[in-house]
């Protein structure tokens, strides 16, 4: 291990009550207490606190910008809290970085996949631990067999030789899991690991972390009398919460606000921890009637991918694209914004028709693009808050061939404002975001441009409650002025409570249109139960 990423231990005792009124350290795996972390004038983490126990799911929930991301890379070893304290055994640990804390028996599966695209899915596996062969050689059989074994515990039918470019989120999630469970560690933190999987394949997950929690831990650095792993599960889904959990951590404005047993406890409870306030239901609103077509799809086409795909979309009328992944969704939208060449068929926007393959041509038309993977493809992570709202609207901002600095900062700052985006300054890198209010700085990008047409890809993916409804009244409002929006959404009650019509989709195809719908009969149709309506 290299010098610097050593675990540094003490010989602190833990104990003491966390808020709600359970015990923290008494039988904790480790005990993170009352951490604190700034950076620069922003304090990320003001009481971070969370304890863990073997063989339970430990649900860390809170709105966007709570914490959770900087506590969770203060247990990875990324960070190192300004003040507060980290007990593992028992004892007071500094963890110097990701190394130390594989070591103490720490796994982290971050909310974006980290996978090196010109490895192998086995390579990505297991990179700097790989097995050798006598002679120091690199033993890429076993390396394969491993990396089998461990998908066919998941029930994912991955190659373990494949390249990991090109594999769907879903896909590199899934590699990430792989990762976490051939450590054997003692804890794994899971954050939004669910955020782009199907509904089969969150069942599927599910098994394998009740298997985590129920079976023995593996060679990691803690010592416990319990069995079975214990695992951080972080998500904004809280129906999986209620699903997979025994107890939550609640935090707001980077404090831990509730950590309890989950039983007697209800949704509205935890919302209301989380916002600190009653969050109101909205009813679906209204968006009037739509009116002339703006973006028309006929019979778009690419070999193997999708077939076939004909839809319109009016102006004042969201439109939802539905299915399970790998349906073909998010490649029809990437087709029609011309980041994929199609084989057959034709777009247009407004009577003029795109040119294939052409981004340009679908910006210059009035078509933006709001992609599933947003640091990939939607921001450019080095550059600042202020350079990715500016992104997509030079053209505007150019007097003379110059960009003038304080019109791309009036841009940003009036954006910053009308979606609530919390940041420290307009010149700190978007790196520095929580992952929900890069996702806000993404559609900034774009709703800058004033499109005519906007296409959405899982908006609200990784999103807190109260960020979704904010999101979800966004994408309304711009279909009340008249923008005509596709959205891709996993997420049925989503899907349902937003849009104005539902396209369903299976293995490349339109299956079928509702105008109303219930969960049951999206589903069917997804799972190929249901034909094409005419």
């Amino acid at each position: 291990m290299a010098a610097g990423d050593g675990v540094a231990g003490g010989g602190v005792a833990g104990g003491g009550e966390t808020a709600g009124g359970e015990v923290g350290a008494g039988g904790a795996v480790l005990e993170l207490r009352h951490a604190v972390k700034a950076f620069g004038a922003v304090r990320a983490l003001q009481d971070g606190s969370v304890a863990p126990y073997p063989g339970e799911v430990h649900a860390l929930v809170g709105e966007n910008g709570a914490g959770k991301s900087t506590l969770v890379k203060i247990l990875a070893g990324v960070h190192q809290p300004d003040s507060g304290s980290l007990l593992i055994n028992g004892d007071d640990t500094v963890l110097h970085g990701p190394a130390a804390a594989r070591q103490a028996g720490i796994a982290v599966i971050y909310q974006e996949p980290t996978l090196f695209p010109d490895l192998s899915v086995a390579e990505n596996m297991f990179i700097g631990r790989q097995p050798l062969r006598s002679g120091r050689r690199i033993d890429t059989g076993k390396m394969r067999a491993d990396a089998q074994a461990i998908f066919a515990r998941l029930g994912v039918p991955l190659d373990p030789a494949r390249v990991a470019r090109g594999l769907s989120i879903a896909d590199q999630q899934v590699v990430e899991i792989g990762k976490a469970l051939s450590l054997d560690a003692r804890v794994i933190v899971m954050d939004e690991p669910t955020a782009a999987l199907s509904a089969a394949e969150v069942d599927r997950l599910f098994a394998v972390i009740r298997t985590l929690t129920e079976s023995p831990g593996g060679s990691g650095g803690m010592a416990s009398p319990r069995k079975g792993t214990a695992v951080l599960f972080i998500s904004h889904r809280l129906e999986e919460v209620f699903a997979i959990c025994q107890r939550v951590t609640v935090m707001r404005d980077g404090r831990q606000v509730l950590s309890r047993v989950l039983d007697g406890l209800k949704a509205d409870d935890l919302v209301r921890a989380m916002v600190g306030r009653e969050l109101a239901e909205r009813p679906a609103e209204a968006h009037g009637a739509p009116g002339e077509p703006v973006l028309h799809v006929e019979r778009l086409t690419r070999e193997g991918v999708f077939t076939d795909i004909s839809f319109t979309v009016r102006s004042g009328e969201i439109v939802a694209l539905a299915g399970l992944v790998g349906s073909g969704r998010s490649e029809v939208a990437r087709a029609v914004f011309g980041i994929d060449r199609y084989d057959a068929g034709a777009v247009t926007v407004a009577g003029q028709r795109l040119r294939r393959a052409s981004p340009t041509s679908a910006m210059a038309a009035g078509v933006g693009f709001v992609p599933e993977d947003r640091r990939q493809q939607g921001l450019v992570m080095d550059m600042s808050v202020q350079q990715n709202i500016a992104l997509a609207s030079l053209s505007r901002l150019r007097r003379a061939g110059l960009i003038k600095a304080s019109a791309e900062r009036q841009l940003a700052a009036d954006w910053t404002l009308r979606l609530k985006i919390k940041y420290g300054r307009l010149g700190d890198p978007v790196s520095t975001l929580s992952g929900g209010n890069q996702q806000k700085v993404v559609l900034a990008k774009w709703l800058g441009r004033k499109p005519a047409v906007l296409i959405v890809d899982e908006p609200t993916r990784g999103i807190d409650v109260g960020t979704k409804a904010e999101v979800h009244h966004l994408l309304s409002q711009l279909a009340r002025d008249g923008v005509a929006i596709l959205m891709i959404s996993s997420e049925l009650p989503e899907v349902l409570r937003v849009s104005d019509r539902i396209l369903v989709m299976r293995e490349g195809r339109l299956m079928a249109e509702f105008g109303q719908a219930t969960e049951e009969e999206i589903m069917t149709a997804a799972t190929g139960q249901a034909r094409e309506q005419a």
